[in-house]
């Protein structure tokens, strides 16, 4: 049985907290291994709906072991809310069926303000303003406050020392307040109590559970294009969210990674800033945001959106190692007379099959389009090939080829049940 890792294959959006929580009933072990809470997932379960943001998908399933892992940046204010927000629609979270890295880096409050001051200047790139790229910058520092320190409270006034030696100089140079240690200190023993009964050495349980034979499931946020390394630099997120990331979030070792399964739309949508060479600032992406309901499950902010970017997505299954594809949202492209794939690009008249890391080569990127007749008979809810039009069918077919990867499952609606199975990534 193979352990099977999650990403996207976009910009992130791609529908990844259905496809996890579609596999999770396969699964024991459900690990949310990068990002922060700056990346929703919405799960439809029996018409209910779930919004997630920092606990890992498989927490809405019984029976099985949730786990956030040192990867990942913590707010524990937002984690409480989260926890709270699940146990009054009738979620069970507890010590037993949550675990959290001791070794986890905090997200503090005022982290928030940092970040919001940022993306109003000359710095901003799009983010959520939640505080994630200042809290990866102290982990990358040496200075973070991570899970483990608020069980040792006297040790706190030190550690809060050495992080406010760099703030402290960093807001005056900004012209503002810098962040007080008392408050820092206060708010960390408040909120102490609510998250430390999760606190695990989270490496050790995880390789004791493979070991047992436990299938495990790697979680990511965001998409492959926003990786640090990989992405639309500077338009990135702060963490690895290529595949890869998930030995190293998780504390296992790239051995135990057997299969990746990439999410992708049956079109590209983006949020923020950064370079999107086939978005659609007409009528058309106003049409598919419409339908596919493009708007961010934590921000409400509107996608921007666009024809599906084989040469993009191509890239993407390089450079996470992706096995096979979960083609998301096929449904929203019903009723259209035709639909463009973008197969490769022209940068300065040369035919280019890459995004080039050059964000001035990205501006100059003209996208060229392979045109496909639509459908008019409706994809959605469908759970089999032979419910699919011919001309659908087609379209996936055509895409597999482009991006030199299989489609593993289909996705045509929010309902986890619409979805066909072409192969299990668990058994591969």
């Amino acid at each position: 049985m193979a352990n099977v890792v999650v990403v996207g294959a976009q910009w992130g959006d791609e529908g990844k907290g259905k496809i996890v929580d579609w596999l999770s009933v396969s699964a024991d072990v459900i690990v949310r291994f990068q990002g922060g809470h700056n990346a929703g997932h919405t799960l439809v379960i029996g018409g209910k709906v779930f919004k997630l943001a920092l606990l890992p998908s498989g927490i809405v399933r019984p029976g099985k072991l949730s786990v956030i892992g040192n990867g990942v940046v913590l707010d524990p204010y937002h984690l409480a809310g989260e926890i709270e927000s699940l146990r009054a629609q009738g979620i069970e979270v507890s010590a037993a069926n949550l675990k959290i890295a001791e070794n986890v880096p905090l997200i503090l409050s005022f982290y928030r303000d940092l970040d919001a001051h940022r993306e109003a200047g000359i710095e901003g790139v799009g983010t959520t303003k939640r505080g994630i790229g200042p809290a990866y910058e102290d982990k990358v520092g040496r200075r973070a406050i991570r899970l483990m320190d608020l069980a040792d409270p006297d040790s706190l006034d030190g550690k809060i020392a050495r992080l406010l030696a760099h703030h402290t100089p960093l807001w005056r140079g900004m012209g503002l307040t810098p962040p007080d240690a008392a408050a820092i200190r206060k708010e960390l023993l408040e909120i102490a109590p609510k998250v430390l009964p999760y606190m695990a050495p989270t490496f050790d349980l995880l390789d004791r559970e493979r070991r047992a034979g436990k299938r495990i499931l790697f979680e990511g946020a965001q998409g492959a294009l926003l990786d640090v390394d990989h992405g639309t630099y500077p338009y990135v997120t702060s963490s690895n969210t290529v595949a890869a990331n998930a030995a190293t979030g998780s504390g296992l070792g790239p051995r135990a990674i057997g299969y990746v399964l990439g999410i992708a739309k049956a079109y590209t949508t983006r949020v923020g800033g950064g370079p999107f060479p086939t978005e659609l600032d007409d009528e058309i992406g106003a049409r598919i945001g419409r339908i596919g309901k493009e708007f961010g499950t934590n921000t409400g902010r509107p996608r921007r959106c666009g024809w599906f970017d084989a040469a993009l997505t191509r890239q993407t299954v390089k450079t996470s190692g992706i096995d096979g594809v979960a083609l998301t949202k096929l449904d929203v492209l019903d009723g259209f007379d035709e639909i463009k794939v973008c197969t490769h690009y022209l940068l300065d008249g040369e035919r280019i099959d890459y995004m080039p890391a050059n964000p001035s080569a990205q501006a100059r990127l003209k996208p060229v389009y392979e045109t496909m007749p639509g459908w008019r008979d409706a994809t959605g809810g469908a759970r089999s090939w032979a419910h699919l039009p011919a001309q659908a069918i087609k379209y996936v077919r055509r895409i597999e080829e482009l991006i030199g990867a299989p489609v593993a499952l289909l996705s045509t609606s929010p309902e986890r049940d619409d979805t066909i199975l072409v192969h299990d990534p668990f058994q591969d």
